[in-house]
């Protein structure tokens, strides 16, 4: 009976000493997490949830999801899935315990359990948008992954550390400098962060030798890190004014982050002064960047007013003192009831974040967005493999170039950052081609104009060999003119195709001549009649093209025949040939004023050009194909070709100045 008395105070005392171990645990646990510690919260939930007993089911599946949500907040999304999957396990009431479980494994990648339950909280939650967003996000990011962009990245050796390291940016225009975020060794605080569980973040620089390599990465040099969280900065185009982020800690109360801004003398920062924003001291304002012209100050911020969590804002710091510290959301054609954050600057001005609101690869993806009107923008997600399941944030440009650099954790266990480099190959479209005449030469005279619709208005020569090549636009609908002195004006339209990589298109310019008769080449007429067959029809509607790009000329349409049959015979056949073909032209537009048939019947010859004896060997510059020259060769085969030259169909110009003075 005694031994058995002794047996149960044990058990009760070692339950109570659980129990009060329990609690203290997860008190010391809220306590952290009000002041936003969130790892070093995360741990006091861990010691207190192994010492409550698997059958106090309510209690154990609260303090998971507390544990879990601060794993979340502290960026560890393996933790997370974890512990979140505690919190389901044992029954946590709250479904949003089964919404970030999806988010977390989203962000590990596993875009197929995620799917299926984004798919579950649906079932209990079927309006909510942000786990829509997650569901499309874990459906389509395989397909992403499959069929990555044209971006080329590698992890950037040259600027990365032994831990954390993030948040690149170029200083100013110059591309010799850049400074970073990172909580390497000889950072200037040593106390760890509570709330990421990693060592305070500098401000460090690395730069570019004579010879472009990268030196040793240096903490910078004034007064601008301090014992607390430096990072996130962003410079004037001149590179003398930076804007940065600083998270001051309190063991008291929950600080937020600040913006705060320093001036160069030389290549030393001076004091850290803050930005005034707002007088709310419970709102948070970091990741800033200054807009191209130097006018807007872009940050994050969960200030009120808002779509939601963080959102991106910005502030006037331009000139004009009446809109002075004026702050505008950019409201939710850009930001969503998600993060918005880390903004930047594409080389044509375009306006790059990292968001968790649109559709993405999981946690931070980086984004770009195009504004159509003053309340219209397209918001495009940068895919693989600038994007991954992992965070994907600040990144940087090359001034006017599309490369540069980005952070992501992608890959790392403990949820460090690292830097990336990444370049796009270029995407060069070309138009070339050659200037000609028709039936001849090149015309190294030639000179082609060129009109888009994005603004392009411009003309240029030609090399000697009559060839030409321009660099053209992706996407533009463009109109080219081909001249040349003494020809026709020929014109061409091209729309290029809004496509990547290197693309080739190819428009020539064949000039009829205004002093010599021009060939209209695939003119057939039925046997014996004037009727013109369908295949004439393709050379008639290029040569009424070509009397609606020239409108004041008017031209002789002639027909000709070779000798056999009569001469009064053919003289009448070829006219009705002419007429015929005069007839289908003005059907199509043409005035009738503008055109003279005439048939030669078998009474002009045709005089072998130059460029005929290319193709005919056996004639030459000169010959005249008349009966008696014909009849003298002796191949029939080379008679019958002489025939087919003389019947043809041609056009010369009889004036140039058809109603140009009316």
């Amino acid at each position: 009976m005694k031994r058995n008395f002794y047996i149960i105070f044990t058990l009760l005392a070692v339950l109570l000493i659980t129990a009060c171990g329990s609690e203290k645990g997860i008190k010391n646990g809220d306590r952290l997490a009000a002041i936003m510690e969130y790892s070093d919260a995360a741990k006091e939930y861990k010691k207190a949830y192994r010492k409550i007993s698997a059958k106090e089911r309510a209690k154990r599946a609260e303090v998971a999801w507390k544990m879990a949500e601060c794993y979340r907040k502290s960026n560890s999304p393996t933790y997370a899935v974890g512990a979140y999957q505690n919190a389901v396990r044992y029954g946590y009431p709250d479904s949003m315990a089964l919404f970030h479980l999806a988010g977390a494994q989203l962000e590990k990648g596993d875009y197929k359990v995620a799917q299926k339950n984004y798919e579950a909280f649906l079932e209990l939650a079927p309006e909510h948008r942000m786990a829509q967003v997650g569901l499309q996000s874990a459906i389509q990011s395989a397909e992403w992954k499959k069929n990555p962009s044209r971006y080329i990245v590698k992890k950037a050796k040259e600027l990365n550390g032994q831990r954390s390291d993030y948040c690149p940016a170029y200083v100013g225009e110059d591309t010799t400098m850049i400074i970073t975020t990172s909580t390497r060794k000889d950072a200037t605080g040593d106390i760890v962060s509570g709330i990421t569980g990693q060592e305070y973040a500098d401000l460090f620089l690395t730069k570019r030798d004579e010879k472009g390599k990268w030196t040793k990465t240096e903490r910078i040099d004034g007064e601008v890190n301090s014992e607390y969280e430096d990072g996130a900065c962003a410079f004037t185009s001149d590179g003398k004014t930076m804007y940065f982020t600083r998270c001051v800690n309190d063991e008291e109360y929950p600080r937020f982050a600040a913006i705060y801004k320093s001036n160069r003398s030389d290549a030393t920062w001076g004091k850290a002064e803050p930005v005034q924003i707002s007088r709310d001291s419970l709102t948070a304002y970091a990741h800033p960047a200054v807009s191209p012209d130097g006018e807007w100050l872009y940050f994050t911020s969960n200030m009120a007013g808002g779509e939601g969590g963080l959102d991106l804002w910005r502030m006037y710091i331009g000139r004009i003192k009446a809109k002075e510290g004026v702050i505008e959301n950019l409201g939710d054609c850009i930001n969503t009831e998600g993060d918005e954050q880390f903004p930047a600057f594409g080389p044509m001005g375009e306006l790059f974040f990292s968001s968790d609101g649109y559709p993405g690869m999981g946690g931070l993806d980086i984004f770009f967005a195009e504004q159509e009107n003053d309340s219209v923008w397209n918001i495009n997600n940068l895919g693989a493999p600038i994007n991954s399941n992992g965070d994907d944030f600040g990144i940087t440009f090359a001034p006017g170039l599309y490369r540069g650099y980005f952070s992501s954790n992608r890959g790392d266990a403990r949820g460090w950052d690292h830097i990336y480099s990444f370049f796009l190959p270029e995407t060069a479209h070309f138009l070339h081609g050659w200037i000609y005449e028709k039936d001849g030469y090149e015309l190294p005279d030639g000179l082609i104009y060129l009109v888009g619709d994005d603004g392009t208005n411009k003309s240029f020569g030609v090399m000697n060999d009559g060839s030409y090549r321009v660099r053209v636009t992706p996407g533009v609908e463009y109109v080219m003119l081909g001249t040349c002195k003494g020809y026709l004006n020929v014109m061409h339209e091209l729309k290029t195709e809004l496509v990547e990589g290197l693309h080739e298109y190819q428009r020539d310019f064949a000039l009829p001549s205004v002093t010599h008769p021009v060939r209209v080449d695939n003119i057939f007429y039925e046997f014996g009649k004037a009727t013109l067959t369908e295949e004439s029809y393709a050379s008639l509607d290029e040569l009424k093209e070509l009397l609606e790009q020239n409108p004041n000329i008017t031209i002789e349409l002639s027909a000709h025949c070779d000798f056999r049959g009569s001469a009064s015979y053919n003289e009448k056949l070829s006219q009705a040939r002419a007429e015929s073909a005069v007839a289908y032209l003005v059907e199509q537009g043409i005035e009738k004023e503008r055109m003279t048939p005439v048939g030669y019947g078998e009474d002009k010859p045709k005089v072998v050009s130059k460029k005929m004896t290319e193709k005919y060997t056996f004639l030459k510059e000169g010959d005249v194909l008349s009966e008696e020259f014909i009849n003298a060769i002796d191949n029939e085969e080379q008679r019958e070709i002489c025939h087919q030259i003389n019947r043809r169909t041609e056009f010369r110009v009889l004036r140039t100045t058809y109603k140009l003075y009316e």
